[in-house]
């Protein structure tokens, strides 16, 4: 099986689900998924997990993003990017790096944020997107989201190229409308990137043509589960424990350091074969939680 994750670099145009679907069917992976949902006129970091790779998703989630992107000033869209309809227009007032800069700094640290009618967030089953696009707005709370950095990169007459680190959760739509705002006028997306997602900081994406591609060639750019829990601790244990594990049981490792209590550990079997996740416990045992398949890390 193709087990394994891709740093895909999705275009413009294209939905997360539909490159994602591309992708899962060119590798002939029986199921995949992605981490962080961008939207179509968005490019960047889409990591995609397939088959046994789709249990460390929850691990890769929990982690920050980063994005750049240009917030148009003078008119709202609908849909908070270039892909709407223009619903309102104002003046933009002339304004300079320092203003701007003073601005951006208030928007630093926890706050909340109320999550977008275009959005993938479900009311009684159906995404929001498709009660918006019927003209429907309801009712959203807000959800305590966290802007690690928020830089100027360049100051246009009626547009700002921003930088922006963030926690999950966060609608970068909604953001650079709240700095339009905040700038005395209105503002949409022109340009949505994202740069990384922890804990792939730094590392390479790969096309959409060559992850296509190189399925065919024996999977270039595929990287293994646990690529993504380099962060954790680690634990090897023996071919009496691996079996054990396997069958639900906590094992007791003695190989390794013992983590702290209620810490993932990242488990590998006796000839270096990544069997999964454990969590330590207070007793010292490692308790099973998610594992991949036998034969297939």
């Amino acid at each position: 099986m193709p087990n394994g994750i891709l740093l895909l670099d999705k275009p413009p145009g294209l939905s997360s689900n539909g490159a994602l679907q591309r992708v899962r069917k060119a590798y002939g992976a029986r199921s995949a998924g992605h981490v962080g949902t961008l939207d179509p006129m968005a490019t960047g970091m889409l990591p995609v997990c397939l088959d046994e790779a789709t249990k460390v998703i929850a691990e890769i989630e929990s982690g920050g993003k980063c994005y750049e992107f240009t917030v148009q000033l003078g008119a709202r869209t609908d849909t908070g990017d270039a892909e709407g309809e223009v619903v309102e227009r104002c003046a933009v007032p002339a304004l300079d790096a320092a203003q701007v800069r003073a601005v951006l700094a208030r928007f630093l640290g926890v706050q909340q944020q109320v999550p977008p009618m275009y959005s993938a967030l479900k009311r009684e089953g159906r995404p929001l997107y498709e009660l918006a696009r019927q003209g429907v707005e309801v009712e959203r709370a807000a959800r305590k989201i966290e802007i690690r950095r928020l830089e100027l990169l360049a100051l246009g007459t009626d547009s700002l190229d921003l930088v922006c680190e963030c926690a999950k959760g966060t609608y970068i739509r909604v953001l650079g409308e709240d700095i339009a705002l905040a700038l005395g006028t209105r503002g949409h997306l022109t340009r949505l990137r994202r740069t990384w997602v922890e804990p792939f900081r730094d590392m390479p994406m790969i096309s959409l043509e060559a992850a296509l591609a190189g399925a065919e060639s024996g999977g270039q750019g595929l990287m293994p589960p646990d690529a993504a829990l380099q962060g954790l601790p680690q634990a090897r244990l023996t071919e009496e424990q691996e079996t054990a594990l396997r069958h639900g049981q906590a094992v007791r490792c003695t190989t390794e350091p013992v983590s702290p209590v209620g810490r993932k550990v990242r488990v590998y079997g006796p000839a270096g074969a990544f069997l999964g996740l454990a969590e330590a416990m207070p007793d010292g045992r490692l308790q099973p939680r998610r594992l991949i398949a036998a034969g297939t890390s």
